[in-house]
């Protein structure tokens, strides 16, 4: 199971999905705003990270920057120190994706509601529905980046 519609970063306008490729909130950052949508203390989600680290292969990554795998970024970000550990311990991108899934999961649940504000910001900015906006936040899986970039392109295309 490779995770196909895995969010942009939390830092780069992803949904709170993508809290399984955050950091430890050492320092004031979105992560805070995210860890607040799903009701998790800063210290609540280093548990559920450290957790899943001691049961799956996340927990290994002593070379990277917070000693362990289950801390580092999406793939899609370069980072030398995940891909050699990785590389090391002889884990592909599909494993490692497969693992940032379940950790999702168990931070976040299967299911991630559209946010009322999400919703609301689409449908004022692009002057469109609140049932329209909800289906282009829905189709773009919750990602407010992609939604916002489709809208743009959409109304691109209208203004010619």
């Amino acid at each position: 199971m490779v995770w196909d519609d895995a969010p942009s970063h939390v830092c780069r306008g992803g949904d709170s999905r993508a809290l399984a490729f955050c950091c430890p909130p050492v320092k004031p950052c979105p992560i805070l705003h995210a860890l607040d949508d799903v009701n998790l203390t800063p210290q609540e989600y280093m548990d559920i990270k450290e957790d899943f680290a001691k049961k799956t292969r996340l927990g290994e990554g002593a070379g990277t920057c917070f000693g362990s795998l289950v801390w580092c970024c999406k793939t899609s970000k370069p980072c030398p120190l995940r891909d050699m550990v990785l590389r090391n311990i002889d884990m592909d991108v599909d494993e490692y994706l497969t693992l940032k899934k379940q950790l999702s999961e168990a931070l976040v649940g299967n299911d991630i509601s559209n946010s009322d504000d999400n919703v609301n910001a689409l449908a004022d900015a692009f002057s469109i529905s609140d049932e329209e906006a909800f289906k282009v936040l829905h189709d773009c899986d919750n990602d407010l980046r992609t939604a916002m970039k489709l809208l743009r392109m959409k109304a691109l295309e209208n203004s010619e």
